[in-house]
């Protein structure tokens, strides 16, 4: 893999992204101002996120807890606060290579690829509640760009699906071990996830660390096998959000970034891991934790409706989309759902589910379609 020339690979230095997400707080100019931080503090890469509060969060939409826990009351109007528009984005775009990193982003709904595509970006990312989202990750995919895909909150099955998916584009992607916990406690950072997909995927694997390390989460990935490490970054760990205690300034970012080029050195040297490390390796592991399925529950998305439809009627896939939470169909069961019926009245965005669809006359007892589940 590589993202504008430079090539990704275990035995290359390991490339940092500064995930802004949403610690601009909205605001164009300290995304700029963030980038130009970034790029001095030694990241390879700005990433920021591109969604609309519509867009992505359906009437049932719920906040998760560490969101909850950090003064937020409603998810649309937290995003609507959140969000950078066009503009904003090509202007981050613009500082960045003009500070000589990339621009990376993460892309929400399948909506906004085509946009997504005309911004500039270097690479595209997908959000790790989004590993059952198969229509967005082979529309991102089919761009030619390069894709990066977190893995957290999510079992290796559903991993190595994904990759089944994407295999078409096997040559310009990576996959990120990660634990969707904000902040992940050090012992909880699940480190042998990365060489569970390195032994799993053949693809180049890195880590999208959620910890409040400021280095030695860093460097133990870099042992292990990565390739990649995003980390959050803050203009101040204290502002008001829901990301920004989990993140660094960009002072910590550099201190980060060194320790995982010295992980790296020591690693290319030929250093043996140390004992606490060479179990981890030896001992490759991938699911989910407990502290994960809050995550898991209300930021994965569903099949809902665009508008209301009766008892009887045909699901039809302009009428489609997808929203969180995720309790609802997942994205990847679109080609089942398509052609079947509606059980009762259904409302739209409201997450479909199993028991609100009914296989029209023809499929009925045929056994051409796989039971739909969640």
């Amino acid at each position: 893999m590589n993202i504008a020339g430079r090539a990704i690979s275990r035995n290359t230095p390991p490339y940092i992204i500064a995930e802004l997400g949403v610690n601009h707080d909205g605001d164009a100019d300290r995304a700029v101002e963030m980038t130009r931080a970034a790029a001095l503090a030694g990241a390879h890469a700005v990433k920021l996120q591109l969604f609309t509060a519509e867009g992505l969060m359906s009437r049932a939409s719920a906040l998760a807890g560490y969101q909850a826990a950090a003064g937020e009351r409603d998810p649309r109007a937290m995003l609507r606060r959140l969000e950078l528009d066009e503009s904003a984005m090509r202007r981050v775009v613009h500082e960045a290579h003009a500070g000589g990193i990339r621009a990376i982003v993460t892309v929400f709904s399948l909506e906004l690829v085509p946009l997504a595509a005309s911004l500039g970006f270097d690479a595209f990312k997908t959000a790790s509640p989004d590993i059952v989202h198969r229509p967005l990750l082979e529309a991102l995919a089919r761009t030619g760009l390069p894709l990066i895909v977190s893995t957290g909150a999510s079992t290796m099955p559903e991993v190595q699906r994904a990759m089944d998916w994407l295999g078409f584009a096997r040559e310009r992607l990576c996959f990120l071990q990660c634990v969707s916990s904000y902040p992940t406690p050090e012992d909880g950072a699940q480190l042998a996830g990365i060489t569970a997909l390195l032994a799993q995927l053949g693809v180049p694997i890195g880590y999208s660390d959620h910890t409040a390390s400021e280095g030695p989460i860093a460097a133990d990935a870099v042992a292990l096998g990565a390739c990649v490490l995003e980390k959050h970054m803050t203009h101040s760990r204290a502002a008001l959000g829901p990301d920004h205690a989990a993140s660094l300034e960009p002072l910590q970012l550099s201190n980060y970034a060194r320790a995982a080029a010295l992980a790296f050195i020591r690693r290319f040297a030929g250093e043996p891991l140390p004992p606490r490390l060479a179990v981890l390796a030896s001992a490759p592991s991938k699911g989910v934790q407990p502290i994960e399925h809050d995550v898991r529950r209300v930021s994965r998305q569903s099949i809902v409706l665009r508008r209301g439809v009766v008892a009887g009627e045909a699901i039809t896939a302009d009428n489609i989309a997808f929203k969180r939470p995720g309790y609802g169909l997942a994205p990847w069961t679109l080609d089942r759902v398509v052609g079947m019926l509606a059980s009762h009245n259904l409302e739209p965005d409201e997450p479909l589910t199993a028991s609100d669809l009914a296989p029209a006359p023809s499929l009925s007892g045929s056994g051409s379609r796989a039971p739909l589940s969640a």
